[in-house]
C-alpha cells in the first residue's frame, strides 16, 4: 500500500509542479483572445463554465479506458503502476495540453488542421483520413459493451441488437445537437459519478489493502505467455487512455472552442489527463486487491471480460449504490466517449471541407456519410475493432507529439517536454505494428510460416525513432539556414 500511496502523491504532485513548468515553457497567456470570442456559432464555439469543461473533457476521455485498460495492463505486473504514473505526466498531460493549446492558438481547428500547419500538407491530408477512420473506429468499438449490459438487465424483446441501434439514435443527436444542449447538460453529471465511484473505490481500498503488494515485491512481468507478451511494447499499448492516447488530441480542440480564457488550458487539458491517470491507478490497484494478488487477477478474468470484475467489485466494495454507479459507468462512459468521436469526425470533416457548421442542414449533410460508415465499421469483429483501435490510437499520438515538438522549436522553446515522449512512444508503435499477432508478425506466420524476432521488432522501433530524430534535426537546420538568409535580405 506505501507504494500505491507514493504513487497517487507523485500524480497529484505532478499536476501542481509539471504542469506550470510546461505551461510557462508553451507560453501560455491569459491575455490572448480565445476562439470562442472571435467565432461564437451557438453550435460548436459556445462558452463554457471551466468546471463543466473540465468534466465534459474528463469524460471525454476517460469512457472505459482507464478502467478496462488499467485492469488489462497490470495483468502485465508493477511496471504498469510506473506506466500509469510517469507515462500520465510525462507523456499524456504534455499531449492533451499541448494539442489543446495548438488549437486555442489556430482558432480550435481540429487535430489534422494542427499537424498540416507544422507538418506540412502531405501529412495534413493523412491525418484527416486517419483521424477521421479513427475517430468511427472508436464510434463503433464503444457501442457493443454497452449494449450487452443493457440487454442483461432488461427484457428479453430488448437485446443487443435494439441497445444498439438505440445507442446509435443517440450519437446522432450528440453529434448534431449544440454542444450546451445535450453534451453540456449530461456530461458533467456522468462526469462526476465516474470520479465519486474512484473516490469510493479508493476509499474501500484503504480498507482492503492486505492482497496489494507493493510494486517492488513481485516485479516480473506476470503475463503467462511472457515470450508473445513483452511489456516492451505490449503493456505500452493495453494502457493507453490511462497513460497516453491519441484520441484525447481529437478531444482537446473541441473543448478548445469553448474556453473563455487561455489561463484555464492548465486545469482542464493537463488536469483531466492527471484525473484520469488517478482513476487508472485506482482500479489497477483495486483489481489486484480485490483478486488477491498479480497471479489470481489472472485466473480471475480467464477469457471474461474487465466489466465483470468492475460489475462484482463495485457491488462487493460498495453495495446496492456501487453497483448503480458500475452499471452507470460501463454503459454511460463508452456511450460518451462514442458520440463525441463522431462529432470530432463530424468537426475535422467540415474543417476539411470548408463547410460552416451553424445550420442543421449543413452538420447533416457532413454527418450522415460518417454515420453509414461507422454502421458498417460495427459489422466488423469487435476483437480486431479493439486491436486496431488501440495501435491506430497510439499512432495519432505520437503524430501530435511531434506536431507539438515542431511547433515548440518554431518559437524557440523547450521541445524537451515532447520529443523525449514522441521518440518513445515512437519506438512503441514500430514495434508493436512488426511484433503483435495482429501486425506483421500475424502476417509473416500465416503466408510464410516465419516468426519475427523480438529483438528485430525493437530494433526497428528504435531505428525509426532515430530516423525521426535525424529529420527533426535536418528541419532545425533548414530553419536556422532560413533564418540567417532573411536577416541579410535589406529592410
Amino acid at each position: 500500500m506505501i507504494s500505491f500511496i507514493i504513487a497517487l502523491c507523485i500524480l497529484i504532485g505532478g499536476y501542481f509542479v509539471y504542469s506550470k513548468v510546461v505551461a510557462k515553457i508553451a507560453g501560455e497567456n491569459p491575455s490572448n483572445l480565445t476562439p470562442v470570442h472571435l467565432h461564437a456559432d451557438g453550435v460548436d464555439y459556445v462558452e463554457l463554465p471551466s468546471w463543466k469543461i473540465f468534466l465534459i473533457q474528463f469524460l471525454n476521455i476517460a469512457g472505459l479506458g482507464p478502467i478496462f485498460g488499467a485492469i488489462m495492463g497490470v495483468m502485465f505486473g508493477p511496471a504498469a503502476f510506473l506506466w500509469i504514473v510517469f507515462g500520465t505526466i510525462f507523456a499524456g498531460a504534455v499531449h492533451d495540453y499541448l494539442s489543446g493549446l495548438m488549437s486555442l492558438r489556430q482558432g480550435g481547428v481540429s487535430l489534422p488542421e494542427i499537424v498540416g500547419s507544422q507538418l506540412g500538407d502531405k501529412i495534413k491530408n493523412i491525418m484527416r483520413g486517419f483521424s477521421v477512420m479513427l475517430m468511427l473506429l472508436v464510434g463503433a468499438v464503444f457501442v457493443y459493451n454497452p449494449a450487452d449490459l443493457l440487454a442483461r438487465l432488461t427484457p428479453e424483446s430488448m437485446n443487443a441488437t435494439f441497445w444498439i441501434i438505440v445507442i446509435f439514435a443517440y450519437y446522432i443527436c450528440a453529434t448534431l445537437l449544440p454542444i450546451d444542449k445535450l453534451i453540456g447538460k449530461l456530461y458533467p453529471l456522468f462526469g462526476f459519478a465516474l470520479l465519486f465511484m474512484a473516490v469510493g473505490i479508493c476509499v474501500m481500498l484503504f480498507i482492503n489493502h492486505g492482497m496489494l503488494p507493493e510494486m517492488w515485491e513481485e516485479f516480473y512481468n506476470h503475463k503467462p505467455d511472457i515470450y508473445s507478451n513483452p511489456i516492451f511494447p505490449m503493456m505500452f499499448v493495453s494502457i493507453a487512455c490511462g497513460a497516453i492516447s491519441g484520441f484525447h488530441a481529437t478531444q482537446s480542440p473541441m473543448m478548445a472552442r469553448c474556453l473563455k480564457n487561455e489561463s484555464h488550458a492548465r486545469p482542464i487539458f493537463f488536469g483531466a489527463m492527471v484525473a484520469e491517470g488517478i482513476v487508472a491507478l485506482i482500479w489497477a490497484a483495486a483489481a489486484i486487491a480485490f483478486t488477491g494478488g498479480y497471479d489470481n487477477l489472472q485466473e480471475y478474468m480467464g477469457g471474461a471480460s474487465p466489466a465483470v470484475l468492475v460489475d462484482n467489485l463495485s457491488k462487493s466494495w460498495l453495495g446496492k449504490f456501487g453497483g448503480i454507479l458500475a452499471i452507470l459507468g460501463v454503459v454511460a462512459a463508452p456511450i460518451t466517449t462514442g458520440d463525441t468521436a463522431l462529432r470530432s469526425a463530424r468537426l475535422i470533416t467540415a474543417d476539411f471541407m470548408k463547410v460552416n457548421q451553424k445550420t442543421i442542414l449543413k452538420r447533416l449533410l457532413i454527418s450522415l456519410p460518417l454515420f453509414a460508415l461507422c454502421f458498417v465499421v460495427m459489422m466488423l469483429p469487435y476483437d480486431a475493432l479493439w486491436r486496431y483501435f488501440a495501435w491506430c490510437n497510439q499512432v495519432l499520438a505520437v503524430f501530435t507529439l511531434w506536431t507539438a515538438t515542431v511547433w515548440l522549436a518554431s518559437q524557440n522553446r523547450n521541445y524537451l517536454i515532447s520529443i523525449i515522449p514522441a521518440l518513445f512512444m515512437t519506438a512503441v508503435t514500430v514495434s508493436y505494428i512488426i511484433f503483435a499477432p495482429e501486425g506483421l508478425q500475424g502476417i509473416a506466420n500465416s503466408l510464410f510460416q516465419f516468426e519475427i524476432p523480438y529483438s528485430l521488432a525493437i530494433g526497428c522501433g528504435i531505428g525509426v525513432s532515430i530516423l525521426f530524430y535525424g529529420l527533426f534535426r535536418k528541419y532545425l537546420s533548414l530553419q536556422k539556414q532560413l533564418s540567417r538568409s532573411t536577416d541579410f535580405l535589406p529592410d
